[in-house]
């Protein structure tokens, strides 16, 4: 009889066991969520709703007397360049083109989350290439905005193709006063650069109060640029009491400026400005003192043969030459610091005179941009055309690299600071500090 009782114990104990594991299993209602009162009776609902659009979502698309750029999600905002990157004047344009191209990559390559995406044309410097480069711009409905152009004559022939596409475009480098003359000046366009009323000007000061010479000759290539500039410099000479001799033109595709240097030869003059580029500069450079009776004459230029090719071409004749253009000497730390990013970029340091301008153009372009552009919830930005070519016409005291700029009605927004540089030596390794020294003020 004892073997069935030692089971039946056996069993018991299981069966306690198996009792016992159920209540482990089963868990103990804890009192934190079911004791505890509700703070509000909105935390009785379950998970956190999605937070509510903001006003903006509520936004639709914008009108604009000239049109509204709509760049959908993922797809980038594009700016666009017109300068010349070929042929003789090539140093001027890429020059400006990478400082477009370290202003956006200070902007971080994008803007309102949209990739910045950079487009250009070669303007060739004369209005043939302008006309052309403005016209396939202006075919593409997705640029924003264009840098540009690189010189006067360009613009002459392509801003009125850019105004009437709805764009607006800001030139780093053209200085013609022609292009902001209230009489001809057109709605798509504004400038950075200096006008040439202001070059003419210090040029004039420099021959005739700091060189104390009176006998000047001017010789331009037909561009609205050089033309313009060698008008208002030759009537500053003679504001000054000075005289002007002989004012004399070549083209730009000339080799030989003997029969010209010739000719202006005769009236004796003391100076020979010519604001022309290369490469019709540097063989006026190369040729001036093989001419009898200019032996000694002193030549000088401006911001259009600003660059080491000039002294590459003319050598040993170069030495000597006066340059005016921009005064890149006075500007602060922020400049300094673009100089650093140029040369940890290129390998070099800036090649012209416009590298600085061509940022601010591109800034001032942004902050414009910043200004009028809507975006949806969606991410599609809206940008009114006719309100960005407002936005930068009020542009006041921006702080750019080149100073505070203030746009004026007509366009011009320089803050201009002008400088005569000499060239002293035919190094051209460490441009410009191994070539050319400010002489002036």
């Amino acid at each position: 009889m004892r073997l069935p009782i030692r089971s039946f114990t056996v069993l018991l104990l299981l069966l306690a066991f198996v009792l016992a594991a159920c209540q482990r299993a089963e868990p103990t209602p804890t009192p934190a969520p079911a004791a505890q009162p509700s703070p509000t009776p909105a935390a009785e609902a379950s998970p956190t709703p999605a937070p509510q659009p903001t006003p903006q979502a509520q936004v639709t698309k914008p009108t604009d007397p000239i049109g509204v750029l709509e760049i959908k999600p993922g797809e980038p905002i594009v700016l666009a360049w017109m300068l010349t990157v070929s042929g003789g004047t090539a140093q001027l344009g890429e020059d400006s083109k990478r400082g477009i191209e370290i202003a956006i990559e200070d902007l971080g390559g994008e803007l309102f989350g949209h990739k910045i995406e950079l487009v250009g044309e070669d303007s060739g410097c004369n209005p043939e290439g302008g006309q052309a480069a403005a016209t396939r711009l202006a075919a593409n409905p997705r640029i924003v905005a264009i840098v540009g152009s690189s010189c006067s004559s360009e613009a002459r022939v392509g801003a009125p193709i850019i105004d009437q596409a709805g764009l607006v475009m800001v030139s780093p480098s053209n200085t013609a006063p022609d292009l902001t003359d209230p009489a001809k000046h057109v709605d798509a366009y504004l400038r950075v650069a200096h006008n040439d009323k202001v070059q003419g000007r210090v040029a004039a000061e420099f021959v005739v109060n700091k060189l104390g010479l009176k006998r000047v000759a001017t010789i331009h290539d037909g561009s609205l640029y050089a033309e313009q500039l060698a008008n208002v410099f030759a009537e500053n000479v003679q504001k000054l009491g000075g005289t002007v001799v002989a004012q004399e033109a070549v083209s730009p595709e000339d080799t030989d400026m003997r029969p010209v240097l010739t000719r202006i030869a005769t009236q004796q003059p003391e100076l020979i400005y010519y604001p022309i580029f290369n490469p019709a500069g540097s063989y006026i450079t190369l040729q001036a003192k093989e001419i009898s009776g200019l032996e000694n004459v002193k030549l000088m230029s401006a911001d259009g043969l600003l660059e080491p090719q000039t002294v590459q071409n003319a050598g040993q004749a170069a030495v000597g030459l006066y340059l005016s253009g921009p005064d890149l000497t006075v500007l602060g730390p922020k400049y300094q610091e673009f100089v650093q990013k140029y040369q940890q970029k290129y390998g070099t340091k800036p090649v012209a005179g416009f590298h600085a301008h061509a940022y601010d153009a591109t800034m001032m372009i942004v902050e414009a941009i910043k200004k009028v552009a809507v975006q949806a919830p969606d991410g599609t930005l809206y940008i009114p055309r006719k309100a960005l070519r407002e936005a930068l016409y009020q542009t006041k005291n921006f702080s750019g690299l080149t100073g505070n700029l203030t746009c004026d009605q007509y366009g011009d927004c320089a803050d201009p600071k002008i400088a005569v540089y000499e060239v002293f030596s035919t190094d051209t390794a460490g441009w410009p500090d191994s070539a050319i020294r400010k002489i002036y003020p």
